[in-house]
């Protein structure tokens, strides 16, 4: 029987995150089932920061279905089987803590934990489950890109923000007969920056699964000059990448090991300068940046939220353990978290773009990118 369990928010902030713990408290308590936030994302496991949410008078999960961010905090670098410790005298150690956080689990009297997070999460929480941990993962990015599901929530906000953000540009570009360059955020794959070029009707749109010939932009750009449009708006993906290139790197932290520790940004701003170059109109680059996690949520992601929170507590009361809430062919349903990190099993293991990686990226037969193609929009090949 399943009497309490604990809600953990991991990775970057979403819209969403607060619905679907909105939706896992309300689900609870109509079960007869505590819930407690786990503050701080895995940070709070270490340091045993639970809190009490109710949605009864009082209670800190009622009116947060509008809200962005998360009630409960989150954290971007707390892998805790390669924990990042610094010793008195300033060394820095690398530590496998989960033991650690495991015996919190069981004192506490956690009978499950709910991790709402992106790759990197639904790893950890793969790694929790394999010593024996109640987890099931709840698939949360902008980015779009977790495994096994066909959408995660606070994917379709961002994608809405991207599109108002080109509504905007596309003005600008046509009253100064500019190019108007966007860069979205993504990471390692295109879903944002090819959804938002279709519905804001962009010229172009630069995707990391396809490396971009520079050239070929510019002819897009060109033949429109000859067809009196004087203007282009083109969206590029943070980990866009030129043929025979790299992505464009804007920081590596120091996150700890485990993680991955890589800050892209800055593509939009070279291609914006190149293309100045080659066609010989002005180029402006607009870096949209965490405009897209902020905010309140739109219809879309509260509904989709909302389901993923009520599935992921219907899979605790079931005793199926070890999955992630998933919408597979249009439903909710369910995979293994085993599934979810593909041959990415090794405990503690970095997450992201590696070999071992299972992030779902665009592929040239997905709807997204024939309906581009036929709109004439051009992927840089």
């Amino acid at each position: 029987m399943i009497k309490k369990v604990g809600i953990l928010a991991n990775g970057g902030d979403v819209s969403g995150f607060n619905a679907v713990i909105r939706a896992i408290v309300k689900t609870a308590e109509n079960n007869g089932v505590e819930c407690y936030g786990i503050i701080d994302g895995y940070n709070g496991l270490l340091k045993k920061q639970f809190e009490k949410l109710s949605t009864a008078e009082g209670g800190e999960a009622i009116g947060i279905l509008p809200k962005g961010g998360s009630i409960i905090g989150s954290s971007t670098n707390a892998n805790i089987f390669n924990y990042k410790v610094v010793k008195e005298d300033g060394s820095v150690q690398y530590q496998d803590l989960s033991e650690q956080a495991i015996a919190n689990i069981k004192e506490f009297g956690f009978d499950c934990i709910f991790t709402l997070g992106g790759d990197g999460t639904q790893k950890s929480a793969r790694d929790f489950s394999t010593k024996g941990v109640n987890v099931i993962g709840v698939p949360k990015t902008i980015d779009n890109d977790v495994a096994c599901t066909e959408i995660t929530f606070g994917y379709n906000t961002a994608v809405s923000v991207a599109m108002e953000a080109l509504d905007r540009l596309h003005t600008t570009g046509a009253t100064h007969h500019r190019i108007m360059v966007l860069e979205v955020m993504g990471r390692y794959a295109g879903w944002i920056a090819l959804e938002a070029a279709i519905a804001g009707g962009a010229d172009v749109a630069l995707i990391p699964e396809i490396p971009y010939d520079i050239h070929k932009v510019a002819s897009k750009i060109e033949n429109r000059k000859k067809r009196g449009k004087h203007f282009s708006v083109v969206v590029v993906a943070e980990g866009a990448k030129p043929k025979d290139g790299e992505m464009v790197v804007a920081n590596v932290r120091n996150n700890g090991e485990g993680v991955d520790n890589t800050k892209l940004g800055g593509i939009g701003q070279v291609v914006a300068r190149q293309l100045e170059q080659l066609t010989g109109l002005e180029a402006r680059n607009t870096t949209l940046g965490y405009m897209q996690r902020g905010g309140t949520p739109t219809a879309f992601d509260r509904v989709l939220s909302t389901k993923y929170g009520t599935k992921a507590m219907e899979l605790a009361l079931q005793g199926k353990f070890g999955t992630l809430a998933v919408i597979k062919n249009g439903k909710l349903d369910a995979v293994s978290l085993e599934e979810v990190v593909g041959n990415n099993t090794k405990i503690g293991a970095v997450s992201g773009n590696t070999q071992e990686s299972n992030l779902r990226k665009v592929t040239m037969e997905d709807d997204l990118v024939k309906t581009a193609r036929n709109v004439g929009i051009n992927l840089g090949d």
